[in-house]
């Protein structure tokens, strides 16, 4: 099994009454709650808390792209990778990913992850996902009508730039170029860089992924509990389409919390979970579901978004039924899994095989959790957790991973101690 280390970036000094107060944390969040001195702070923490992640060995450090959120402080996760494509040397970047349908052109994409692939040494993993409404529509202005027809013709347009190796030229109905010939190109060419589909339930993503062989990857904020009926939906998917169960077809993002005892873990880590759920997911049911954005098969099959659900929590009408934002019921919903090194690894084998999820993204960092305890997590997870889960899942091969160039045949970079960087 693969087991990549994920950051939201969240703005970690939101006030207490933040959601009693404020509307919502994503598209009209007030300006007034952002320091840019603290930022400063925050971002070279959070970049640390990456370059260690990498340094203990974790398989992928990942990022990903939100707009006006105070949870998730990165609208170019490329600025992002772009650093740790210098600062760290055999882990895979994931970045999770660039939302195709807001660039214009969308050869912009192209072009930026074939540069993290030429400076990383063919180290990419290129995530391509539709967007939330919250980012797309309304932090972006796209019709959410068009959303998806927009998407598809500019990955068409991305994965030709990328193998296409004449110029040419582009007609389609949102994107016209005369002439596509991107500089630089990436190094993983057999035939381009893996691409994987984040995305959080929509049928269609399911089917259009196994008609591309993309990884999906379904990115919940509410655990393995409430993620089985998504992932059973899509095995149940691959089969129809006469797919195997590899389970490196599939990806899946879990919270962690890890101590040397659950006690120690609750008192290490109710604070930064009850600051997640209570504050950053605290999302305006306005900004959830505009017309046109859910797809009618979708719809018909019942699936929920994860942004809905999370408006569902922010709304006063039904927070009270779901009660998800105090830690025990947090844990008992298994929206975060905690305890012992022990307890953990029963859990994680669990999830892994439950869900049949080869690649595992872990948030070890959530809410305001802050660098030491981050860094507490990310060891003691690296030296007590992975060495008894990686062996799940070794009888099937990882057709999705990127490809690298050879180490000896990689330029030399400066050297760096992520390690004193992190304490």
């Amino acid at each position: 099994m693969k087991l990549m280390w994920f950051h939201l970036m969240p703005y970690t000094e939101l006030p207490d009454d933040f959601n009693k107060k404020h509307p919502s944390v994503w598209v009209d969040i007030h300006s007034s709650l952002f320091d840019p001195k603290r930022a400063h702070h925050m971002y070279n923490d959070f970049m640390d808390e990456l370059e260690f992640a990498a340094e203990c060995g974790y398989d992928a450090i990942c990022v990903n792209e939100h707009h006006s959120n105070g949870y998730g402080l990165m609208p170019s996760p490329n600025l992002i990778a772009s650093s740790l494509a210098r600062r760290t040397t055999d882990t895979a970047l994931c970045v999770m990913g660039n939302s195709l349908a807001l660039y214009n052109p969308p050869t912009r994409v192209a072009e930026e992850f074939a540069m993290i692939d030429c400076i990383s040494g063919g180290r990419l993993i290129a995530g391509f996902p539709v967007g939330s409404p919250m980012d797309t529509c309304y932090a972006y202005g796209q019709n959410p009508s068009m959303l998806r027809d927009r998407y598809h013709e500019a990955h068409d347009l991305v994965k030709k730039a990328w193998t296409e190796k004449e110029t040419f030229a582009f007609n389609g109905r949102f994107n016209q170029q005369r002439y596509v010939n991107i500089w630089p190109r990436p190094i993983q060419d057999d035939p381009h860089p893996p691409i994987w589909i984040p995305g959080g339930g929509s049928i269609e993503t399911w089917r259009w992924c196994a008609e591309m062989d993309y990884v999906y990857c379904y990115l919940s904020y509410y655990g393995y509990k409430a993620g089985l009926t998504t992932m059973q939906g899509f095995w149940k998917e691959m089969e129809k389409l006469g797919k195997d169960r590899n389970p490196y077809r599939a990806g899946f993002l879990q919270f962690v919390g890890v101590a040397e005892s659950r006690e120690q873990a609750l008192e290490l880590y109710t604070e930064p979970a009850e600051y997640f759920y209570g504050r950053c997911l605290h999302v305006d049911a306005r900004f959830a579901q505009p017309p046109g954005y859910t797809t009618e098969a979708t719809q018909r099959a019942g699936i929920q978004s994860m942004v809905a659900r999370a408006a569902n929590v922010a709304n006063p009408a039904t927070k009270a039924s779901l009660k998800a934002t105090n830690m025990k019921d947090i844990v008992d919903g298994g929206y975060v899994i905690i305890g012992s090194p022990d307890e953990v690894v029963e859990q994680i084998r669990h999830v892994a095989t439950s869900l049949n999820v080869g690649h595992l993204m872990l948030l070890l960092q959530y809410g305001n959790m802050g660098k030491a305890t981050t860094h507490y997590n990310t060891r003691l997870f690296a030296e007590k957790v992975m060495p008894r889960v990686k062996d799940l899942f070794s009888e099937w091969e990882d057709k999705w991973w990127p490809k690298p160039m050879k180490r000896a045949e990689r330029a030399s970079v400066p050297a760096f101690q992520p390690r004193l960087a992190a304490e």
